[in-house]
């Protein structure tokens, strides 16, 4: 099996990425251990609270988000880093030559029932005239990216990692610490069964998204003419995990609760990142208006409605948009 250096070289990835991949990566090695050992670290918990010397007790999103910001400050090779944790941007080092942007533990909330979470990230080039503390220098198309991806934190460690030539996954051998090519050039398949949505919101949908999803629960007998599985980790890792390795559809679509946000994921940590990986093997990513690497962003913290998954049935589920318009 090929290690991740060899098959970065492969693609063609300037050695400077690839240090700040690994640097990246040795956080999330350490982040995995911290989930590994769960409660037996302290690190768990659903609540900020104070102990007796009035000092913090972070949960382990907020852990997670210090480890990362630890490693990259300290590389060298960024300039500033934009977290789902952080208001603002943090800057780093003047002379850096890369933004990083992350979601340090998607789905925290699954650690007190030890389920799948994980770290998404991306990086693109920084601007050189603007300040390192310059949120502005965060507002790129998600196409301008130079890399994306994320490390799952599950019965194995896992690695989907895109630089632009393909979407790899590698699994972390524990035994020497190197993620390892397990699954190169993942593919995914352009029809599906599956979908993944919080139907729990169904009441909130857009009549697009409630007709699209009501001919998925018709079945055989509606006008799909086939019957579909849900499945939802409750994690956005999981779930794409899943659709990149079998198919799927993975959606959280804009709901009518706050119109003012237009949807419940960050562009910038969540929505990019994995719309990237997911075109990169070959499925869509989109908002229901348009794709999602063309969106402008507009502050650091942006939300997006977000559709990814396999070809043919991101565009079944993008021409009941059309009919509506």
């Amino acid at each position: 099996m090929k290690r991740l250096n060899s098959q970065l070289q492969h693609d063609g990835a300037p050695l400077e990425l690839i240090l700040l991949i690994r640097t990246l990566l040795a956080g999330c090695k350490e982040i995995s251990f911290r989930v590994s050992q769960g409660a037996l670290a302290g690190v768990l918990g659903s609540t900020l609270s104070e102990n007796v010397q009035g000092e913090t007790q972070k949960k382990l999103d907020v852990i997670s988000n210090q480890i990362l910001k630890d490693t990259l400050r300290e590389s060298g090779y960024v300039k500033a880093i934009s977290s789902e944790e952080e208001d603002d941007v943090v800057p780093c080092n003047p002379e850096g030559k890369y933004l990083v942007s992350f979601d340090p533990l998607d789905g925290s909330s699954n650690t007190e029932i030890n389920s799948l979470i994980g770290t998404i990230f991306s990086i693109t080039h920084a601007p050189q005239w603007m300040e390192p503390n310059d949120p502005s220098a965060f507002l790129q198309p998600g196409t301008q990216m130079v890399a994306a991806g994320y490390v799952l934190y599950g019965p194995s460690t896992m690695l989907a990692l895109t630089t632009g030539r393909g979407t790899h996954i590698y699994t972390l051998d524990k035994t020497h610490g190197g993620f390892l090519l397990t699954h190169p050039n993942v593919q995914v398949p352009e029809d599906t069964a599956e979908f993944a949505i919080n139907a729990s919101n169904q009441r909130h949908w857009e009549p697009p998204m409630q007709n699209y999803i009501a001919d998925l629960m018709a079945g055989e007998e509606g006008p799909r003419g086939k019957n579909y599985n849900m499945r939802w980790v409750a994690a956005m890792v999981g779930d794409i995990h899943r659709v990149l390795c079998r198919g799927g559809i993975f959606m959280y679509p804009f709901d009518k609760r706050n119109p003012s946000i237009p949807g419940k994921l960050r562009l910038l940590y969540e929505a990019n990142p994995m719309a990237f990986l997911m075109e990169q093997a070959g499925g869509l990513a989109n908002t229901g208006e348009g794709r999602i690497l063309e969106v402008m962003p507009e502050e650091i913290h942006q939300r997006v409605p977000t559709l990814l998954g396999s070809k043919n049935e991101i565009e079944t589920c993008l021409s009941y948009y059309a009919q509506e318009k």
